[in-house]
């Protein structure tokens, strides 16, 4: 009772300034804001004293917290103190542990993939492992939460794991020494071509531009570089600096490259260094999952007629998120203003003004405004940015994610790795053999897929529909479709081979040149790479887009 209230006086307290402190701003008495405080705070005491079983009035406030940003958008959040160590990691890509993904499989976590190079790596874990122990510890049943919190620790730490190899039977005991692990946000570059470099850019985490920078000198070492391909496909953005960072190496010293604007918080950016490649020429990737950074970086560079950008129209992110202690080890991540490209366009998609009032919109057409390039082409905002040069994405098949989703082809690459121990292979243009196919086939003979296709779906719904409406004579016919319909385990696994196919070959691969070997793999039969390849090869159509060439409005 105590304990309760306390934290009653406390709030009351932190209701009663935020009522003041609100109060004076406005330079207004508001009566509802204060009534609601004073409903909130003796609901608190209530649930705290009455209801069924105990509850934590801590929780109840913390509750409360994320609930009052919870009618806003998506990207105002309360963080409580668990969260803190996930916002640093996401933030900066770094955390103190053995460098490992982790998933859970039967009664044990086992290693879903160590990254290169990390203590995890060097101490011989390998994607399969499972670990049986930690600190002396059963790990038999802990969730991957439970492991991972047990695996992370200070940098200089030492964990002891003991851990089954994959096509083991004796576990062996490891000592390993945490580290801080760095996440890279530029998992991969290379040469996609011969003298068109490539480079992969996962995030916006912090040092990203010191990443990148490094890449390019790399490449310039390694060969002749005459063009580059920025590859921000599924990059969901992070930290707008880095972002302003990586444009400083493209474009002039003192070019703006984007301008926030909120209610409190207005700023203009413009690059601080001199450019290193001022006149090469860029293509940028881009799709749907293009977000935030990634789309200021993508869009700047098309509005300043720098790069020409390929693939589908971006996510349309527009919103700048900012950090404010609240105390205690929390934090509020809150929405402080929109961003603008250098053309003046701000290309977020969704309308979250009223979103306390239940109303979220897209930009009607009708409001859709016309801007201009550096050149004078005509470009558009309304939500997103839309390539120069639009391609229809490639999809995987739900059959293969669904395989893959339910552990099927882990597993079995799990035996493939066991049977080809020791083997070698060619990153660029590995491939299962049809025998290799054939015993996969073999492999799910007894596993069961609980798969529907899209056309038994919609055949499902006709028959429903049919029998509403007392189509009576649409049954037989209905009916007989149904019947020549195959869409059976067996029969799947040969109408999406390539597609299954491409997936145990990328899991093979990522245990034989981890996500680098990955993107390697992959480069060999990207359709957006080889077009983007095509254009930096043909000097007169890259610089037609760039002065000509107007994108489409939607």
């Amino acid at each position: 009772m105590r304990m309760i209230r306390r934290t009653l006086r406390y709030a009351a307290v932190l209701a009663a300034g935020a009522a003041l402190a609100l109060a004076v701003r406005a330079v207004r008495n508001d009566f509802g804001l204060g009534r609601n405080m004073e409903i909130a705070v003796n609901m608190m005491r209530e649930l705290s004293l009455r209801y069924v079983d105990p509850v934590d009035p801590d929780k109840l406030m913390e509750g409360a917290a994320a609930g009052m940003v919870r009618s806003l958008d998506p990207y105002t959040e309360f963080m409580p103190e668990e969260q803190m160590s996930n916002f640093e990691l996401l933030t900066t890509g770094k955390y103190g542990g053995i460098g490992a993904l982790i998933r859970k499989k039967g009664d044990y976590v086992i290693i879903a993939q160590p990254y290169e190079g990390s203590p995890a790596d060097r101490a011989g874990l390998k994607i399969g492992d499972r670990i049986v122990e930690i600190d002396g510890e059963d790990a038999r049943g802990f969730t991957t939460d439970e492991v991972s919190a047990r695996l992370k620790g200070d940098p200089g730490s030492f964990v002891k794991v003991a851990v089954q190899h994959l096509g083991s039977d004796k576990p062996e005991t490891l000592r390993i020494r945490r580290e801080r692990i760095a996440i890279p946000g530029v998992p991969y570059a290379g040469y996609a071509a011969d003298g068109i470099g490539y480079i992969q850019h996962s995030d916006f985490t912090e040092g990203c531009y010191e990443e990148m920078r490094r890449e390019i000198e790399q490449l310039q070492q390694e060969g002749d570089l005459r063009g580059l391909i920025l590859d921000y496909r599924n990059n969901g953005g992070g930290i707008m600096q880095e972002a302003v960072k990586i444009l400083s190496m493209f474009v002039p010293k003192g070019t703006t490259v984007v301008t926030t604007r909120g209610r409190t918080d207005s700023a203009v950016y413009k690059t601080a260094a001199e450019p290193i490649l001022p006149d090469l020429p860029l293509a940028v990737l881009i799709n749907g999952n293009t977000a935030s950074a990634a789309e200021i970086v993508s869009g700047a560079l098309q509005d300043l007629d720098r790069a020409v950008l390929i693939g589908q129209k971006s996510f349309g992110k527009g919103l700048v998120q900012s950090t404010y202690p609240l105390g205690y080890n929390t934090m509020l991540k809150l929405t402080t203003a929109k961003y603008h490209i250098p053309s003046g366009r701000c290309i977020q998609a969704i309308d979250y003004s009223h979103a306390q009032e239940g109303t979220v919109r897209t930009v009607p057409d009708s409001l859709i405004r016309t801007y201009a390039t550096r050149n004078g082409r005509k470009i558009y905002d309304g939500g997103g940015i839309m390539p120069d040069l639009r391609t229809e994405p490639e999809y995987v098949s739900r059959f293969a994610v669904t395989l893959y989703a339910l552990g099927f082809i882990e597993d079995f690459v799990d035996d493939y790795m066991v049977r080809h121990a020791g083997d070698t292979i060619d990153i660029r243009t590995f491939t299962i053999t049809d025998a290799d196919y054939e015993a996969f086939k073999r492999f799910m003979q007894d596993k069961e897929v609980p798969y529907e296709s899209e056309t038994r779906r919609v055949l499902s719904s006709l028959k429903n529909a049919a029998q509403s409406d007392r189509y009576d004579d649409l049954k037989e016919k209905l009916a007989q479709l149904e019947s020549e319909l195959k869409d059976d385990t067996q029969t799947n696994l040969e109408s999406y081979r390539r597609e299954i196919t491409e997936t145990i070959d990328n899991d093979i691969v990522l245990r034989h040149g981890y996500t680098r070997g990955v993107v390697e793999h992959g480069l060999a039969h990207d359709r957006e790479t080889e077009r983007a390849v095509e254009l930096l090869r043909d000097p007169a159509e890259y610089a037609r887009i760039l002065t000509e060439q107007d994108t489409e409005r939607k």
